[in-house]
């Protein structure tokens, strides 16, 4: 699981990243001493869990966790205990107060692996002949999005980014995009790259390297050049 920590105190940090390395299941991707830094890295990189302050100069951590559209685990680590109500009435993980023993800092993150298992389970239904939608995990929901709102699938290692026509903020979900390739329409969408898939029905020109799409251009490589004959009906 990949998290990040926010905390103002450099002493708070380094003993989380201590805790953290002795969890062999959880992988650091940033610690950050501020809210605004710790949104600078959601931005760019997929988090399944955050261990974040509440109180700190600026943004709280409690602001900061109400402002997430799109919202990864979160614990809550602080040195005040009257805003453990708060905390969990955001549907946290769990609520610890400093200093954290390592057996009760194993135990919350026992309660985040267990959450992110059940959400990343694979499903076990056959998908229905003629299905015109699928649904993803994100932001612990299952969220339902139909194949023509999709206008291209953005793989990033175990996760997607799934653009939609007229959404200025992709659906991140924690799935490979292969995986995910097999849930869609063969005759719709088309792999053009090891990392891009794209919706027939948005596609405007295709030139050396480059696909545009209404609002986006995404990259085909020559691996896929039978992939975009068959798509245009035409030899690249």
């Amino acid at each position: 699981m990949r998290c990040i920590i926010i905390d103002d105190e450099p002493l708070a940090l380094e003993l989380l990243e201590d805790n953290i390395k002795q969890m062999p299941r959880l992988q650091l991707v940033a610690s950050c001493r501020s809210a605004a830094q710790a949104m600078q890295v959601l931005h760019t990189e997929p988090v399944d869990l955050i261990f974040c302050d509440i109180q700190m100069p600026g943004i709280t951590g409690l602001q900061f966790v109400k402002s997430l559209a799109q919202k990864p685990m979160v614990i809550f680590i602080t040195a005040y205990h009257e805003f453990a109500m708060d905390g969990f009435e955001l549907d946290v993980v769990d609520y610890l107060l400093k200093p954290v023993p390592l057996e009760r800092f194993l135990k919350a993150c026992n309660k985040a692996f267990h959450l992110h298992n059940i959400q990343n389970k694979p499903a076990t239904v056959a998908p229905e002949p003629n299905r015109d939608h699928l649904f993803v995990y994100a932001d612990y929901n299952l969220i339902r999005i139909n194949h023509g709102e999709i206008t291209y699938i953005e793989g990033l290692k175990d996760y997607v980014k799934l653009h939609r026509n007229g959404i200025a903020k992709p659906v991140l979900s924690r799935i490979t995009i292969k995986a995910l390739e097999e849930q869609l329409p063969a005759h719709q969408f088309f792999r053009t790259h090891k990392s891009y898939i794209v919706n027939l029905g948005y596609v405007q020109s295709v030139r050396k390297g480059r696909i545009k799409l209404e609002d986006a251009e995404v990259p085909y490589t020559d691996n896929y050049r039978e992939v975009i004959s068959r798509m245009t009906g035409k030899t690249i």
